[in-house]
């Protein structure tokens, strides 16, 4: 039972602290050249340098 208690919490706990905003960005890599972009499969958003921290699905 106690098992049982722990999951649910843990699923509870990543529900509260997952980031919203990347939820269904699904981003993937590309080195082209000596630089580095991202895109997205979900909405295809585009990003050069870091991997973004939020959707860019508006501002595209």
């Amino acid at each position: 039972m106690l098992v049982i208690a722990g999951l649910i919490l843990a699923f509870i706990l990543i529900a509260v602290f997952q980031n919203r905003a990347t939820r269904l960005c699904r981003w993937r890599m590309r080195r082209e050249g000596g630089e580095t972009s991202w895109r997205c499969v979900y909405c295809g958003a585009t990003a050069r340098g870091e991997r973004p921290k939020t959707c860019l699905r508006d501002n595209t």
